[in-house]
């Protein structure tokens, strides 16, 4: 071993003895070489003590968090949640058994199907109507044809026969839907609904849904199938007032429950659905496309149960059922009011949680026990009442002219602070016509519609094809057949008679009801965006499709809809949602009143803007004979639009003052079943168009004029925040007045808008009749323009506007 080696090994050596004897470290000096490894050995120790350091600190620190985490865990484990969901488990079945055992089969109906009066009241607590009889006759399920008595269970529980009365799954759901505030889902058997009907009430809690479970599987366990089903067939409600099948057989066929056909039998299981939505008598286009979806349905499920040879059934043809029957009483008005108050009572009960569906809540009306006030004023009532009789139908004469038989009236007069109804004519006698005109949506608004598209101009800040802001001074090609520019769909509709117009101003498109700038419009805004307005007006546009026609009003509307249209226009803005119910009240029932008005749902500038627009319609456009120069007006101001659809099928006039809004609709109904549209032209003796044609400005102005002077006598002004429009005052300016929409309608003023934008900006917020004294002679011109004096004196006429009714 050579010198160096031995170096090396004591060095080892020491390194291994040093801990052994660390005071002769102390006291004896070392080399060189043991100082240098001493140092290195010093390092690598304080380096790893450091990382153990690091080490016993985390597992220090994670200790706290896995000491929870390991609580968490020992108190969650597998076999105690097992434990619990079992222990949960058992109390639930107990407490099931111990409902099942204490919840008896009740002996008598409940009070819902006990016979009660509905009371009706006119606003001032003065008795409208009071509706007791209620339309119910049981019969033996021995007198039902069997294939009949299968539709219903085709159409409701194809099960039935077979099971134990109750759909767990579907009870299920409907309880958690129940809780977490949904409503009702379907689900229940036909042996859980007559229990419901019968036994039980409406309302839409977990114990009436357990007791519902409960007595259907004691009443299925105790009661023969055939039992169940006479019990169901006899106590649901039908629509048309008619409770039970045989009833039903009579209301919407005139034969007894014996006497059905299968064919009939279906459609009367398929009502049961939706009686009033499914009515053929009423029904809309959607709710007949969907009652004969339902009908086909419950014959196919017959097919597949084999109760029905499919030859048969392929070979049968949909029942359409016969015109209703009025109940005595309710002549005149009084069924229309009645009935268009019940609607309203059950949409509320359904929104407010009270009846689970449409169905239910037409049940529970039926079943009476309601006080309903109104919101209908007695004297406007008859005044509307007396202007359509002597305004129209003392007019008409249908044996000298059997079209005069096609003509229908129906007219809706809001309170635009309120959203109150304050009168409705339906028709001219319930008894005689069951389709309330009122509040039917089956014909064409027409230009009714177009302040509709100008106001989603406005309030959306649109703009023209060239980029201009569209307002009352933007010009607009009148050409008729002009192709609208920018739409995806081909569309050049034909102003009424033909009439080219040239470059005119908003405001004078809409005096004349020009279709051709209207539609030009709509594409500038986004038929989209026009469609989103007249919803969040009034409007039900839900299944309508965005494109360029429906500019023209080819939707369909009711004058209901469209007095709440006009109404929030009237209210700046503010959405108003016309409302017939003052109050409500029930033993057994709260109701609250509904909320009529709502949000701001366009700005107020554009809803201002749109009003002033239509003080020009009534001054110098389509209803200035009706409505302008009327003897009866003492200065009221009015905006308004008139309308006349394709074909002349409708014909309207819906108009405001600051305080009323009425809308008036004439449709075109023929008076032969099945009652189809037709049209209007040749029903006249009074102020028409040309050629017998029946337009917004005739009949249904005329109407709506002898009405609101009578009863609105009070003079007021709009109160507008809008710098454009007929109501606006023209600039101090000499120059500029020749540049206001009033002007003569004749081919000049289609050259004058182009100088009326500058001073347009300049003009105050007030109306021209701010200084306009109110007992000024109704035949003048409603604005002091010094240019439509003139004219006004010299053509009572605009020889361009024969009574444009578009």
């Amino acid at each position: 071993m050579g010198r160096a080696e031995e170096r090396r090994a004591r060095q080892r050596g020491g390194r291994r003895a040093a801990p052994k004897n660390r005071s002769s470290r102390a006291t004896a000096p070392a080399s060189r070489s043991e100082s240098v490894a001493t140092a290195e050995e010093t390092t690598t120790r304080a380096a790893s003590g450091g990382r153990a350091a690091a080490r016993r600190s985390a597992k220090q620190g994670g200790k706290g968090a896995t000491g929870e985490k390991g609580r968490i865990r020992r108190l969650f484990t597998w076999k105690k949640m097992l434990g619990t969901f079992l222990g949960i488990c058992l109390l639930g079945i107990g407490a099931f058994v111990a409902l099942y055992l204490t919840t008896p089969i009740p002996d008598t109906a409940n009070a819902d199907a006990q016979l009660q009066s509905n009371v009706y009241k006119y606003s001032d607590g003065t008795l409208l109507t009071r509706d007791g009889k209620l339309n119910r006759e049981n019969v033996d399920l021995a007198d039902v044809p069997k294939a009949v008595q299968r539709t219903f269970v085709a159409a409701e529980n194809k099960t039935f026969y077979n099971d134990a009365g109750v759909d767990l799954k579907g009870t299920a759901r409907g309880m958690l839907n129940t809780l977490m505030g949904k409503g009702a889902q379907g689900g229940s058997t036909i042996t859980q609904q007559y229990v419901k009907n019968y036994y039980l009430t409406q309302e839409q809690t977990v114990t009436r849904k357990l007791k519902e479970l409960v007595i259907s599987l004691k009443l299925d366990r105790e009661k023969s199938k055939d039992y169940i089903l006479a019990g169901y067939i006899n106590t649901s409600y039908y629509g048309r007032g008619a409770y039970g099948i045989q009833a039903a057989a009579q209301a919407y066929y005139r034969v007894d429950a014996d006497k059905l056909t299968v064919e009939q039998g279906a459609y009367l299981a398929a009502l049961l659905q939706a009686p009033s939505q499914y009515d053929w008598a009423v029904a809309s286009d959607t709710g007949k496309t969907l009652v004969q979806r339902r009908w086909n349905y419950v014959l196919n499920n017959m097919v597949e149960e084999g109760w029905l040879d499919k030859a048969k059934r392929d070979a049968m043809k949909f029942p359409v059922p016969k015109e209703p029957k009025a109940v005595p009483g309710q002549e005149g008005q009084v069924g229309y009011l009645m009935n268009a108050a019940n609607s309203e009572l059950e949409r509320q009960l359904v929104a407010q949680g009270i009846a689970e569906s449409a169905k239910e809540a037409e049940a529970m009306v039926g079943a009476g026990g309601w006080n309903i006030t109104l919101n209908i004023d007695k004297k406007k009532q008859k005044a509307l009442e007396q202007s359509v009789k002597e305004q129209l139908t003392s007019k008409l004469d249908k044996k000298k002219r059997p079209v005069d038989g096609d003509v229908q009236a129906g007219a809706v007069s809001v309170n635009p602070k309120t959203g109150a109804v304050v009168a409705m004519y339906g028709g001219v006698n319930y008894v005689e016509h069951y389709t309330n005109n009122a509040t039917r949506t089956d014909y064409q608004p027409a230009s009714t519609f177009k302040p509709v598209i100008l106001a989603a101009a406005l309030d959306q800040g649109a703009e023209t094809q060239d980029g201009d802001e569209i307002t009352a001074n933007t010009l607009y090609d009148g050409t008729s057949k002009r192709p609208v520019v920018g739409s995806d769909i081909g569309f050049a509709p034909e102003n009424e008679d033909d009439v080219d117009y040239g470059d005119v101003t908003v405001q004078t498109a809409m005096n004349k009801s020009i279709n051709s700038v209207f539609a030009q419009m709509g594409v500038d805004v986004g038929m989209d965006k026009v469609l989103k307005t007249a919803s969040d007006l009034g409007m039900d546009t839900e299944d309508l499709k965005a494109v360029p026609a429906q500019t023209l009003g080819t939707m369909g509307a009711s004058p209901l809809q469209m007095a709440g249209v006009y109404a929030t226009l009237d209210n700046h803005g503010k959405k108003v949602t016309p409302t017939l119910i003052k109050s409500v009240e029930n033993s057994r029932h709260a109701v609250e009143p509904a909320e009529p008005i709502g949000d701001q749902v366009i700005s107020r500038e554009a809803a201002d803007s749109v009003t002033s627009v239509l003080t020009g319609v009534v001054d110098d456009g389509t209803a200035k004979k009706s409505v302008r120069d009327n003897p009866l007006r003492k200065g009221q101001k009015v905006a308004g639009k008139t309308g006349t659809s394709d074909d002349n099928k409708s014909a309207w006039f819906t108009a405001y003052t600051p305080d009323l809004v009425t809308s008036v609709g004439l449709f075109g109904e023929s008076a032969k079943a099945p009652h189809p549209q037709v049209s209007l032209t040749g029903a006249t003796t009074g102020l028409t168009g040309d050629a017998g044609r029946v337009n917004g400005g005739g009949f249904p102005a005329q109407i709506w004029a002898a009405y609101t002077f009578g009863v609105s006598t009070k003079v007021t002004k709009f109160d507008l925040e809008t710098d454009q429009g007929a109501a606006v005052q023209p600039s101090v300016t000499p120059s500029a007045s020749p540049s206001q929409s009033q002007e003569p309608s004749e081919e000049p003023s289609t050259e004058a808008p182009t100088t009326s934008a500058p001073p347009r900006t300049q003009t105050p917020t007030q109306e021209p009749t701010t200084e306009e004294p109110s007992e000024e002679p109704t035949t003048e011109e409603p604005s002091e323009e010094p240019t439509t004096e003139d004219p006004s004196t010299e053509e009572p006429e605009n020889p361009l506007d024969p009574q444009l009714g578009p």
